[in-house]
């Protein structure tokens, strides 16, 4: 809590609500006189708006994964460069060159190490006529097989970048997409062509490339600290934050996608997202299954995405990190052209459009998949709930990201269908999300996570129960508009979950009043089959600090008052000495 003013005038801002003021307010309020609220401080101290932009930043930087280094200085210098370019074109033209980069890169490394081994005459692998020796190295079989990109001469970096200051670049770097594509037929019709637009500014692409450049991918070590995925990922949540709501189409807040992961700790099996977006869910299944002491491969990527553009978002961002997936041929809608129709998935993983209305509902109301009840055709929240349910094994677990409104719902039916859910015991958790985690929408939202047998021994019997969790209070703003939960939040809350579903080492649950609570079937049919939390939770046990009421009052009284004579004291000072400037208050 910051005081601001003089001693008697009092205001009070939280650090979050300060932040939110335009930079001027702040200016104007850090420039006055500021004690902490009820300390024993009377000696006025300076506060700078740049010491505090550093105090919060560093606490940003100690509590977030908002704050990753190097990739934010790119995106300011990349940022400048978009000029009067729509944010939704612009991320093609920059995430297509930070792919072909990386595409460049591993391929030089392995190209470089070709060359050393058959040029070196102390070498096993030596070949020394040099036409045979240049052969061998510009073989593309000697980078397939070890699952490398062959990059033909005219799609290299070097000569991508040699030629940046050519007003034909834009042509030149359409020409190696097409090469790249031509070469390698799992990127078909994948990368981006369009860089010899004319409303493309062709000296500020020369610049781009003159910048991306400027990443150094060209090493296994770099490549194994994932330097190309953290930027593709910084640059894509940069980009859903500049698009607004558009930018929720293609990202998922990564705090968001982490608290999924972790709490269904997908270590081994098929994993499944009918509306992938640009993959996110994946990546970071991945890196949680390489956390823990597995390897990519351990799990089974298979994917949908209904829109093209993202659609190919989602192939670049797993090719660079090497990661295996089905996305199918191409894109195409969950619902109305189920691409793994076949699946049975142990881990489904998922932020499907909140409250989407135009789904197709009328054409499918006969469909296999509703099971527990037909889901309206004006909102496809309980129609996708079905469709994770349909695809998931018999021992799979789906955690996935709705509006708040699909936890109480009774219209066209959704409240039958929820009962239905729950009589048929496959609800194993709730969670209700803090507001303005997404780029999209300011709708609230919340987790639900669904299981098809609670009783399968790989955890405690929990059939008849389900967890709720309030996360409403946590997080920390990462700007005006976007709130991030901390690491530490979600351990709290996939702590929990594990702890009550009695996973191996996570220790005793408890209920914690005004954050979680289990809850039996019979309770929650008392609540007419609602779920949110926040009816189960109860309130926070109000904090005890043993001082009496009225003991309390006095201290404090005696406190402000003391404070309020300094502050007098202070003023009659300030007057004086404006006084002696010739200035009168």
């Amino acid at each position: 809590m910051l005081r601001f003013g003089t001693p008697h005038i009092l205001c009070f801002f939280t650090t979050s609500q300060f932040s939110r003021f335009p930079e001027a307010i702040q200016i104007a309020i850090v420039s006055m006189w500021t004690v902490p609220l009820f300390e024993n401080v009377y000696r006025p101290s300076r506060l700078t708006l740049s010491s505090l932009n550093m105090a919060r930043a560093k606490k940003s930087s100690e509590t977030t994964a908002a704050n990753l280094g190097f990739e934010a200085t790119l995106w300011a210098a990349a940022d400048k460069l978009r000029n009067n370019m729509d944010a939704a074109e612009y991320k093609h033209v920059v995430l297509g060159l930070i792919f072909l980069k990386y595409l460049s890169d591993a391929f030089e490394e392995k190209h470089s190490s070709l060359e050393q081994a058959y040029s070196d005459p102390k070498s096993s692998w030596y070949i020394a006529e040099p036409e045979v020796r240049y052969g061998v190295i510009e073989d593309p079989d000697e980078y397939r097989s070890e699952n490398i990109f062959w990059i033909p001469k005219e799609a290299r970096w070097p000569y991508i970048q040699q030629n940046a200051k050519r007003s034909e670049i834009g042509k030149i770097v359409d020409d190696a997409m097409y090469a790249i594509e031509r070469d390698n037929a799992v990127l078909k019709n994948i990368l981006p062509k369009e860089y010899a637009r004319p409303g493309l500014d062709k000296e500020k692409l020369g610049e781009l490339i003159d910048l991306i450049g400027t990443l150094n991918l060209s090493d296994s070590d770099n490549r194994s600290k994932d330097i190309i995925g953290r930027v593709y990922e910084y640059f894509l949540s940069e980009f859903a934050s500049a698009e607004g709501k558009n930018g929720g189409q293609f990202y998922t807040p990564r705090c968001v996608v982490q608290t999924l992961v972790s709490m269904i700790s997908p270590f081994k099996g098929r994993v499944y997202d009918p509306c992938c977006g640009s993959g996110g869910m994946f990546v970071q299944s991945e890196k949680f299954v390489e956390a823990h002491g597995g390897r990519i491969g351990d799990i089974s990527i298979y994917g949908q995405e209904s829109n093209p553009t993202t659609w190919k978002l989602a192939k670049m961002n797993l090719a660079i990190r090497g990661i295996d997936h089905d996305l199918g041929a191409e894109h195409a809608d969950s619902f109305r052209r189920d691409l793994h129709s076949n699946l049975k998935a142990d881990y489904i993983l998922a932020n499907p459009p909140f409250n989407m209305k135009d789904w197709g509902g009328e054409n499918l109301r006969d469909d296999v998949r509703w099971r527990y009840g037909i889901p309206p055709t004006g909102n496809a929240n309980y129609a996708w709930i079905q469709h994770f349910i349909h695809h998931l094994s018999p021992s799979g677990i789906a955690g996935f990201v709705l509006a708040n409104g699909s936890m109480s719902s009774n219209q066209s039916g959704e409240g039958e269908i929820r009962k239905n859910l729950l009589e048929a015991d496959l609800v194993d958790c709730m969670v209700a999300l803090p507001g303005q985690l997404f780029y999209s929408t300011q709708i609230p939202a919340c987790l639900w996570f669904v299981a098809r047998n609670r009783s399968n021994g790989r955890f405690r019997d929990r059939r008849g129960e389900v967890l709720f969790i309030d996360a409403r209070k946590m997080g920390v703003m990462r700007d005006r508009t976007h709130r991030e939960l901390t690491d530490e939040d979600i351990e709290r809350i996939s702590g929990t979950y594990h702890a009550w579903r009695g996973d191996a080492g996570a220790g005793e649950y408890e209920d914690v009043p005004g954050f979680c609570a289990s809850a039996t079937l019979e309770e929650i049919a008392k609540h007419g089959h609602v779920l949110t939390p926040g009816r189960y939770v109860g309130a926070e046990d109000a904090e005890d600090d043993g001082e009496p009421f009225a003991e309390k009052m006095t201290r404090l009284t005696k406190q402000l008052s003391e404070q309020m004579e300094e502050g007098a004291r202070l003023d009659e000072e300030i007057r004086k000495n404006l006084g002696g400037l010739g200035y009168t208050i």
